[in-house]
């Protein structure tokens, strides 16, 4: 049994969908079920969507409208009859986001969200799904809803174990090739639920641990784990073997190429997590796995930007000591901030966060009831695991230092 994820820039357009033919056809695919997120951009598509839905009505048609036409371009490079059922069934899933809107009376902002960014998933597997069975690879397509259970924390939705394995153990036929969706869940209400931004990789991670299964592979447009984001850093290297340990480490800071959650479950059953580029199927790419070494050891690099710093003292230059932290740390929780780095001294406390749910005006105005408080908005937050120090020079180079921090593996810096 193996577990295969394609992301959306893999399947971003028709070609992309035949690549993934091919890739399948490369490598093999008997007992594999095939994890895939929702094709190119849809995703910030779908939110524009959303945004539009709450703050601009106007523009929602013409914005839903886009996708639509987006992915109709895709269908009819791989369909050449237009009647293929594909096209009906297609439509009738944008008819059903527009029947939630015109239904919907909830003002949550994050149950909305949930009900409608998942589309992007279930349009993407069901063109891949038929394509793939038209070619002559025979697959049965998936609702992961009806398989991932959750909680009702919409947007970052908990998995509840016990009852996603029975479902998943006792309902995926393993000799087949199947195909669903990343990213979704459902609640007990059955109200769908997103597992957190590049949660696709969860979703397979959470199928591998459900199922028992051999191997996880990840197809992305990169070769492997590389030792920094070629977006932001030059000269990239490709990582061939790292420890389920380093990799959990380098997620935790930020490093955007397997995501945070993911590792734990296959580490639990010590299930080999395979990284490839779907461009060169045959290459070997990263191998995360348990005692294996970093190879080759050289420093790595992530970036966090667009974050937040904020610094508090106390009011009268008494000790922040730990009946404030832990006050300090209630806030944040109440207010659903994402912590990245935190230092504090006698009378300091400084904190770099991630104002994903749009907090940050309250969570300030609180906390300024209690303490001195000052912030930088847009900030980066560089981490360098396993530096030497021409890393951290060569980091430090022309840029305005906010925060630094340095123990024996790890060296963080905040810039403006």
């Amino acid at each position: 049994m193996q577990l295969f994820k394609f992301g959306g820039a893999s399947v971003k357009d028709a070609e992309g969908v035949k690549n993934l033919a091919h890739v399948l056809s490369t490598v093999g695919y008997s007992n594999t079920l095939i994890v895939v997120s929702a094709m190119g951009k849809t995703t910030n598509a779908m939110e524009t969507v959303i945004a539009n839905y709450f703050d601009a009505k106007h523009q929602l048609q013409s914005s839903l409208q886009d996708i639509k036409k987006f992915h109709n371009n895709i269908l009819l490079d791989l369909f050449e009859n237009e009647q293929h059922p594909v096209f009906e069934t297609v439509d009738n899933l944008f008819q059903e986001i527009v029947l939630f809107f015109d239904h919907n009376k909830s003002p949550n902002y994050n149950f909305v969200y949930d009900q409608v960014i998942g589309f992007g998933e279930l349009i993407s597997t069901t063109i891949i799904s038929h394509y793939l069975n038209k070619i002559g690879i025979t697959n049965t397509w998936l609702d992961v809803r009806t398989f991932i259970k959750t909680d009702n924390y919409y947007r970052n939705a908990k998995v509840h174990w016990n009852q996603t394995q029975e479902l998943i153990s006792t309902h995926v036929d393993t000799s087949k090739l199947n195909i669903t969706q990343g990213f979704l869940g459902s609640d007990s209400n059955n109200f769908t639920t997103t597992l957190g931004r590049e949660g696709s990789d969860y979703t397979a991670a959470v199928f591998a641990y459900c199922l028992n299964a051999n191997t996880v592979t990840i197809w992305k447009d990169v070769p492997g784990v590389l030792n920094a984001d070629p977006r932001y850093f030059e000269n990239a290297e490709l990582l061939h073997q790292i420890s389920y340990t380093e990799a959990i480490e380098l997620s935790y800071y930020g490093a955007s190429v397997i995501h945070p959650k993911t590792l734990q479950p296959l580490q639990r059953k010590e299930i080999p997590l395979h990284v490839k580029s779907f461009l060169n199927p045959e290459n070997e790419g990263t191998t995360v796995g348990k005692d294996l070494t970093l190879n080759p050891k050289v420093p790595c690099y992530i970036l966090k930007n667009n974050q937040v710093l904020i610094s508090l003292s106390s009011l009268d230059f008494s000790y922040i000591v730990e009946d404030n932290i832990s006050h300090i740390f209630s806030l944040l929780h109440d207010y659903k901030m994402k912590v990245s780095m935190i230092q504090n001294s006698a009378i300091s406390f400084s904190v770099c966060i991630e104002n994903n749910y749009d907090n940050l005006e309250r969570l300030l105005l609180h906390l300024k009831a209690k303490y001195k408080v000052s912030s930088h908005k847009a900030v980066n937050l560089y981490t360098i695991r396993h530096y030497n120090q021409q890393a951290i020079h060569d980091m430090e180079a022309e840029k305005e230092i906010l925060l630094k921090q340095i123990t024996p593996e790890i060296v963080q810096i905040i810039t403006k």
